[in-house]
């Protein structure tokens, strides 16, 4: 009796524990599917457990990251549409963690509402499971929280953590990165998860859109742009990875290609960007013009249409462009590395 009322004084201060047992039950099969061999428990436990399979490593090293979706989530706050933030939760820990040379073992997440809406709650998960998938790594745990009075209306956060397996003589770090490689661009899918608060600030606050207006130049409404999900890359890098010889990875997200390359490039050398050796998404001239952003800025602040750049040699080039093609990836050679002075920027473009 005792019990009955504490846990209904919980209820009507705001947190339902019932409803947080009924949520793990609903998502129990849609985490299941992400499950490999290395799983050893299921969800509802205290924590998740992975078995390691390090045989053919010698000398294994775990690498980890942890992201959120930002304020895209506000586009899907206004769209009433939450299957797909999960993806870009995904993606953009595990793409920082492929760019190292890790492959993705397993994932967690940590969902966090003023009140659980269980129908919200499992779209979220069911985009979080989606992105496993195609990382190709296990959702093995997380944290749903119901904290009333923190956030506004039916808004909530998102944060995610991978951790992925590697060895650590193959980890990529861009040490040998040397003058005469060549850098190969993989188109983005658009936005992906940054710059959405100039991004909001322009189309919404300035230009006074709803994300129900259809825009011509996207050829679909403004919230259907805007919420197109994070690429994952972790396929397409793996695929490489085993016939080249990849000397380094920089995933292009806050700080865009201005900011991004930079931490891979030993300091003698410096990347030479060619603009004109690809085309970015309209989304990109659209809030170029519209914003009145300066070409610095953009750079700065958005991916341009590259989710990742990757160092490579000049010989294998044209072999690894054929084979991102074929696995379905947009790419381009978008630069040279080159000699870098004292003192000079560690990224020029041109064109």
């Amino acid at each position: 009796m005792e019990s009955e009322e504490r846990k209904n004084a919980y209820a009507e201060a705001g947190v339902d524990i019932e409803a947080g047992n009924r949520f793990v039950d609903m998502i129990r099969p849609i985490v299941k599917k992400t499950h490999t061999p290395g799983v050893m428990t299921d969800i509802g436990g205290f924590a998740g457990v992975y078995s390691l399979n390090v045989q053919n490593l010698k000398k294994p090293v775990l690498v980890s990251s942890t992201d959120g979706v930002g304020t895209k989530l506000k586009v899907a706050f206004m769209l009433d549409k939450h299957d797909t933030v999960g993806i870009d939760l995904v993606a953009m820990c595990v793409n920082d963690i492929v760019v190292q040379g890790a492959t993705p073992l397993f994932f967690l997440d940590y969902i966090s509402m003023g009140k659980l809406k269980m129908e919200r709650a499992v779209d979220i998960v069911k985009g979080i499971a989606a992105g496993c998938e195609e990382a190709r790594c296990s959702l093995i745990g997380g944290e749903t929280a119901e904290m009333p009075g923190f956030y506004h209306g039916n808004e909530y956060d998102l944060a995610g953590f991978v951790v992925g397996l590697a060895d650590n003589e193959e980890l990529l770090d861009g040490a040998e990165i040397a003058v005469g490689h060549k850098i190969i661009g993989i188109g983005s899918s658009g936005l992906h998860s940054n710059g959405y608060s100039l991004v909001r600030k322009i189309f919404f606050d300035g230009l006074k859109m709803s994300v129900h207006d259809h825009v011509e130049d996207f050829g679909r409404t403004l919230g259907e742009e805007l919420l197109e999900p994070t690429r994952i890359y972790a396929r397409a890098i793996s695929n490489l990875r085993r016939d080249f010889r990849i000397y380094g990875i920089s995933h292009i997200t806050g700080g865009g290609l201005i900011d991004n390359p930079p931490r891979i490039l030993p300091s003698r050398c410096k990347a030479v960007i060619d603009r004109s050796a690809w085309t970015p998404h309209p989304i990109f001239h659209y809030i170029q013009r519209a914003g009145r952003i300066p070409d610095h800025d953009m750079m700065l602040t958005f991916n341009n249409g590259l989710g990742m750049l990757i160092v490579v040699s000049e010989e294998e080039t044209d072999d690894i462009l054929v084979r991102l093609k074929a696995m379905g990836e947009t790419a381009y050679c978008v630069g040279t590395i080159e000699p870098r002075d004292a003192g000079e920027d560690p990224v020029r473009f041109m064109g």
